[in-house]
């Protein structure tokens, strides 16, 4: 398609994009606390992003509500929350089944990407993320590139839009438990830019590094480092880089050391019997190894008949764990979920501390002994949101006023300066 023949702007999700004139890079960095930009910032660890921030636009912004992986990165690539999409959770459990599901594909999801969208227009799009089950998703209806670090060695022309990615990158697949997982992600993202020039570009990364390390940990500073590097290859080649998270990392255990872990499942079938109710945790992937599937939310569903709500939400509102629970309706208007995917009561732990199901459904021993980390919550729910160009100066400052994270894309498209 000639230049003459592209649309000046497309519309997604009732939200209008202009069709990009540069090269445009959205990262998710997962897992990037704004704490672990300060900590590189103070080491000296991060002088490219540090030029974004100080030349290009820097301000604090909210995830979407639970701050967990597959709600974050769809509403980014939709432009939209959750009770649009339909993605509420990693994993939930279908009220009109009884089925508890996993999300690995696309199959949840009810409105369509902006990835999409740009590419049946005529852009050249490339989406790459650090995990398959979430290429399957951001990869929905996309008519370009899209693959996964995890399964880089794998690739096929016919389902990924191009071969040989380990031929390209010039390495194989990464251990998907390694810092190497994000850094192969933005390694074949400078290599497409280098190669192919897409108009859009989307990279998913991965949190392992922040599950397993403190921001000021020596492995942390390293890995900022390592990105930092690539951030300035990305922007050398002439890509205007739009950088946010899908949420952010709290420690939660005690002073010890141990994991600080309140399982709801266990309290709630002493308080009401076995089977009354149902915890499901939605953070649950199939990388629980750091984090154990241990998070600030979860979702409780009645089971039986005569449990009353009010006497359930007022059990768990006593937990000293408990930071807010929320029925239903009050959650879904709070946080823009889908209510056919919500439970009937959220629940919110306070900072510092993890909520599960039972017990015997968590194996924290996968932690190796190191610190549980995680996110889910509203204390992991503030998260960078850098540009790496200065923005017109007749941006209304109403964009700005109440930045979410899925704003990035159309910030980065419609009020950078030319």
């Amino acid at each position: 398609m000639s230049t003459s023949d592209k649309p000046k702007s497309i519309t997604v999700n009732g939200r209008n994009y202009a069709w990009p004139r540069f090269p445009a890079v959205v990262v998710c960095f997962d897992g990037c606390d704004p704490e672990y930009i300060e900590a590189a910032s103070r080491a000296g660890a991060i002088p490219t992003i540090d030029r974004m921030r100080r030349e290009g636009f820097s301000a604090l912004a909210l995830a979407a509500m639970p701050t967990f992986t597959n709600p974050n990165n769809v509403s980014i690539v939709c432009g939209v929350p959750p009770v649009i999409h339909g993605v509420s959770g990693n994993f939930y459990l279908d009220a009109n089944t009884g089925a508890e599901i996993m999300m690995v594909d696309a199959t949840p999801m009810r409105a369509p990407t902006l990835l999409s969208a740009f590419s049946k227009a005529g852009a050249s799009v490339v989406a790459v993320t650090a995990k398959d089950k979430l290429r399957k998703a951001l990869a929905k209806d996309l008519e370009g590139i899209a693959f996964s670090a995890e399964k880089a060695d794998r690739v096929m022309q016919a389902e990924n839009g191009i071969a040989d990615v380990c031929g390209l990158v010039g390495r194989g697949a990464p251990d998907q438990y390694s810092a190497d997982l994000s850094l192969f992600v933005l390694d074949a993202g400078i290599r497409l830019l280098e190669t192919k020039k897409p108009d859009l570009m989307y990279l998913s990364l991965s949190d392992y590094v922040q599950h397993k390390h403190a921001p000021d940990a020596p492995e942390a500073l390293e890995f900022m480092r390592a990105v930092d590097q690539r951030f300035a290859r990305l922007l050398a080649l002439g890509a205007r880089l739009g950088v946010v998270a899908d949420h952010g990392m709290s420690d939660m255990c005690h002073r010890d050391g141990a994991p600080h872990i309140l399982f709801l499942g266990d309290l709630l079938d002493a308080q009401f019997g076995a089977g009354a109710t149902k915890v499901i945790c939605p953070i649950t992937d199939p990388f629980v190894k750091h984090h154990g599937a241990l998070g600030g939310f979860v979702r409780v569903h009645l089971m039986k008949s005569g449990v009353s709500r009010a006497d359930v939400l007022a059990f768990i509102r006593a937990q000293p764990g408990v930071a807010l629970a929320a029925p239903r309706e009050e959650a879904c208007a709070r946080w823009s979920l889908p209510p056919d995917r919500e439970g009937d009561i959220a629940v919110v732990a306070r900072k510092g501390v993890a909520l599960g199901s039972h017990a015997h459904a968590h194996d924290i021993s996968q932690l190796s002994g190191e610190r549980l980390r995680s996110h889910g919550g509203l204390e992991e729910q503030v998260v960078p949101f850098i540009l790496s160009h200065r923005l017109k100066r007749d941006t209304n400052p109403a964009t700005l006023a109440a930045l979410r994270n899925f704003d990035v894309f159309s910030v980065l498209l419609n009020e950078t300066e030319a």
